[in-house]
């Protein structure tokens, strides 16, 4: 169940404890035995959009279907088609990775930076392209990054980085659910940034949750810091010691996941 779970959710998935206390309570007398059907396809599509952390409890609770019919509407009736599309409508845009145009994405994505101890951490949001590392933006006292803060504090600092040399500079953003919101799609059309969505809970299909975060966590892995501020300039050095030829087969890597999701009908990738 796990599997499933963070198949669907990536870093949203709930912990362990939660699914087995979740499985272990009797289900509710009355409850259909299943329920998918194309109302509840789109009542589930409406309750993701609307709350990106929602639960699968809370589903089942708002729309009193089971919780193996929510995941059959979440991970074959919508997330697998979603990733299809948006695999084949990436790979035509850019060629299959082929398109000068790939120098333009920038990719940015959120990850927890560990002291040592879980309690003791900083998340930051990284910036990378095909070139290499652009910025690495911390957020300070532990906060969760919010449609606000990456607009007015994030962004603004790497559109500065990214033209400083060329003001008129192409910049392709693929993020996340984090740049969905009204307020960042004005800021990116008054900076004349272009926007590339991503398919929601696909972990699987960003360069940076392929490569860059796997890889540096590897390279720090069993270090120490004295405080959140030093473990995200050893994560920023880290990303800096990658080589040019790391960073292409990075960019080269995520076509071919795309052309492989499509391959699987929009099965999730593991990790490889």
């Amino acid at each position: 169940m796990s599997r499933t779970l963070l198949s669907g959710f990536g870093n949203e998935a709930p912990h362990q404890s939660t699914i087995s206390r979740s499985l272990s309570e009797d289900p509710r007398v009355g409850a259909p035995r299943t329920a998918v059907t194309q109302e509840n396809v789109n009542a589930v599509r409406k309750l993701i959009i609307e709350d990106r952390h929602v639960t699968y409890r809370e589903i089942e609770a708002s729309l009193k279907i089971l919780k193996t019919s929510i995941q059959k509407n979440l991970h074959e009736e919508l997330g697998k088609a979603a990733r299809v599309n948006w695999c084949q409508k990436t790979l035509d845009c850019f060629n299959s990775g082929n398109s000068k145009n790939v120098y333009s994405i920038v990719g940015g994505d959120e990850s927890w930076i560990f002291c040592y101890e879980p309690e003791n951490k900083q998340q930051s949001t990284i910036f990378v392209s095909k070139a290499g590392h652009i910025a690495t933006i911390p957020l300070n006292e532990q906060r969760t990054a919010t449609a606000d803060w990456y607009t007015i504090i994030c962004l603004p600092k790497v559109i500065t980085e990214l033209r400083k040399i060329n003001r008129e500079r192409r910049i392709i953003l693929h993020q996340g659910n984090a740049s969905s919101a009204q307020k960042t799609r004005q800021y990116l059309a008054e900076e004349n940034a272009e926007l590339l969505d991503h398919p929601p809970y696909s972990p699987d299909l960003s360069p940076n949750d392929i490569f860059t975060f796997p890889k540096i966590k590897n390279r720090l892995r069993g270090q120490r810091f004295q405080s959140p501020e030093k473990a995200v300039d050893a994560f920023k050095n880290a990303v800096l010691d990658l080589l040019a030829n790391e960073w292409n087969k990075c960019f080269e890597n995520w076509f071919e996941r795309m052309q492989m999701c499509i391959n699987r009908r929009g099965e999730y990738l593991e990790k490889q």
